[in-house]
């Protein structure tokens, strides 16, 4: 008798090979990433789209539900993937400001400190990601510190996860190689890799995805993205 193979979910324990293979384990799945792919060919807003489709594959598998199809209700999906956009930018906003500075006083200390800023800032990044699918909570997003401090509860967890999100980035480059156009493919499918690695670690650090699930609302219509508020 043929065994069916576990999905690889939010429960699932993080590995490179769990988390390599996410993104490619079903038909349906393939077939949303070489969909965010060509919507990279859209400037800007291709990107924007391919942020909220990994909002809404993560809200999806804390709901307890399936993460595909998530390219749906793309209005939806460019708002998430703006409303996260711009908590980045917020969180680099110092870095930039001193980054300036520096390049006009000609500070390689002040430089030295803008590198550091940029950094603090793309380390706290994935401390919002995974509260923000939960609830669609824009408050989650536009606090640095709760994000910082998520960070550090994340323990060596998260610290892996940004291993596997570095090797994903790694071989995303190969994707060259296929006439540059494979690149497409290949960034879209190293992003969701290190959206499911981050949003594994957090949502098991905080049982996100089990809060979910004591509390998932009724099926919504066909289509739909559901957004639950407290």
């Amino acid at each position: 008798m043929a065994r069916t193979a576990r999905p690889i979910d939010l429960g699932t324990p993080l590995g490179l090979r769990s988390a390599f293979a996410f993104p490619l384990q079903t038909r349906e799945a393939r077939k949303e990433v070489f969909i965010g792919a060509a919507l990279l060919l859209v400037p800007v807003i291709g990107w924007l789209l391919n942020m909220g489709h990994r909002v809404h594959m993560v809200h999806n598998m804390q709901m307890g539900v399936s993460p595909w199809p998530a390219w749906r209700q793309y209005g939806r999906l460019l708002k998430h993937g703006s409303v996260t956009f711009l908590g980045m930018m917020q969180y680099q906003l110092p870095a930039i400001f001193v980054g300036a500075l520096a390049w006009h006083k000609g500070s390689t200390v002040l430089g030295i400190l803008a590198v550091g800023l940029w950094t603090l800032a793309i380390v706290a990044v994935p401390g919002f990601m995974s509260h923000y699918c939960l609830q669609f909570d824009t408050g989650e997003v536009f606090n640095p510190v709760k994000a910082l401090r998520r960070v550090a509860q994340g323990g060596r967890g998260y610290w892996h996860a940004w291993l596997i999100a570095l090797a994903a980035l790694g071989v995303s480059f190969l994707g060259l190689l296929v006439f540059g156009v494979g690149f497409l493919v290949t960034s879209v499918w190293f992003w969701q890799v290190a959206g499911f690695s981050f949003a594994t670690v957090f949502s098991q650090r905080f049982d996100l995805h089990r809060q979910a699930s004591k509390t998932r609302p009724q099926p919504a219509a066909p289509g739909a993205i559901v957004e639950r508020r407290d």
